[in-house]
């Protein structure tokens, strides 16, 4: 049985996103989360606060989601470069973050967020994934902390090989 999902919830400003993130960030929750935050950026959203002060804990699944969602915003094409910005991180997802090398994706600050003109925050709905795509997300987002830091393949390969294998198992014959 799995521990329940992280609740996030968004306020949108003019010029920035503030995303609140409380609970545990784990698989479920980097699912809906990677959808917000894509969709997001798609209508032209370079700055984002996660605002982290209620999150316990986030698990190597949503930290790959995060760390590709970092990656991304540092300018790809044509687009301009943009901000993630860690609002208020315990110590110990701190801690996680720089262990697999990936701090430099993001600002950490510490303090109050202001808000100003943003609207009112929405509870973000999740979604009900699949497994398959669930196994997908742990899949890619392992492989992505593993392409960004080498140091991390001794943590991860194990965990992706076991992830390639159910992605086989769920696909089935027709799909392989």
């Amino acid at each position: 049985m799995s521990a329940p999902s992280a609740k996030l919830m968004v306020f949108v400003g003019k010029e920035f996103v503030c995303i609140k993130i409380s609970g545990r960030a784990n698989l479920n929750s980097s699912i809906d989360f990677r959808t917000l935050v894509n969709e997001l950026r798609r209508k032209g959203f370079l700055y984002f606060i996660l605002e982290l002060s209620g999150c316990v804990l986030m698990d190597s699944t949503f930290l790959g989601v995060l760390a590709g969602f970092g990656l991304k915003m540092r300018g790809e094409g044509d687009q301009s470069p943009g901000t993630i910005e860690l609002s208020n991180p315990n110590p110990r997802i701190v801690d996680l973050i720089e262990n697999l090398g990936v701090l430099h994706l993001f600002s950490v600050t510490q303090g109050p967020v202001l808000l100003g003109e943003a609207a009112p925050g929405q509870t973000v709905n999740p979604c009900q994934p699949t497994r398959l795509e669930l196994a997908s997300a742990c899949k890619e987002a392992h492989d992505l902390l593993m392409q960004i830091n080498p140091e991390n393949v001794s943590k991860f390969k194990d965990v992706s090989q076991f992830m390639a294998e159910e992605l086989k198992r769920l696909k089935g014959p027709a799909e392989r």
